[in-house]
């Protein structure tokens, strides 16, 4: 029997922390996921869901007609992307936007964030995804719906203690709940109507930007002037 004693073996290798590195194509490949999403939800808000071929997408993203299947298995799931991605990019968003406000803010200022942060969301660029939601509701399949809805419910859950607080000083003239209904009611309407300044001619006196829609908007919903 050998007393030799058996050289110890060399360490095994470090990994390396956190996720593994995407490679180019797989970066690739969520750049045109995004491609996709968006230029459906561009398509789908001109000329509605039904009329919308997948073929249209992908000429409108320069892909091979097949291509979208490579990410999405239907139409109808694109849809529910369309849907998903934009609620979860509002959230995100909204959020930022409330932190950067002091936490002495007014319920006012609080509310003219979120009503500003709203209309860039609904009316600023990549702005597509509301209007699909508004009147593409029932093309989504129930699962959709529910998960859609969720990120829809966090996204107005930010609005309650400001509407609440204000309720409560007697700015806002009726319940927070049917508050909330009505704000967005008139809010997401905007989409029918709204047309960009193009200068400040007589002819664009109906146009506003997005800061004067938002003056105008609390001007509405409270008792008292917030400017």
């Amino acid at each position: 029997m050998s007393l030799a004693k058996t050289p110890p073996s060399a360490p095994a290798p470090r990994r390396p922390r956190g996720r593994p590195r995407k490679t180019a194509d797989e970066r690739d490949d969520g750049n045109r996921r995004q491609a996709l999403i968006a230029g459906a939800a561009r398509l789908f808000r001109q000329q509605g869901f039904a009329a919308t071929t997948t073929r249209d997408i992908a000429a409108a993203v320069g892909m091979r007609s097949g291509s979208p299947f490579y990410h999405f298995d239907s139409k109808e799931a694109l849809l529910g992307a369309v849907m998903r991605e934009g609620m979860r990019g509002a959230l995100q968003r909204q959020q930022a936007a409330l932190g950067l406000l002091a936490e002495t803010a007014s319920a006012q200022a609080r509310l003219r964030v979120l009503v500003r942060s709203h209309f860039d969301v609904l009316l600023g660029p990549d702005s597509d995804f509301i209007p699909v939601m508004l009147y593409e509701w029932r093309s989504v399949s129930p699962a959709q719906r529910g998960e859609i809805t969720r990120l829809k419910d966090r996204y107005e859950a930010d609005w309650m203690p400001t509407l609440q607080a204000l309720y409560a000083q007697g700015v806002l003239g009726c319940d927070p709940a049917l508050a909330r209904l009505m704000v967005f009611g008139a809010l997401n309407w905007s989409a029918q109507w709204y047309v960009p300044p193009s200068g400040r001619s007589a002819k664009a006196r109906a146009r506003a930007s997005l800061d004067e829609l938002t003056t105008a908007a609390l001007g509405l919903f409270l008792k008292e002037d917030v400017r």
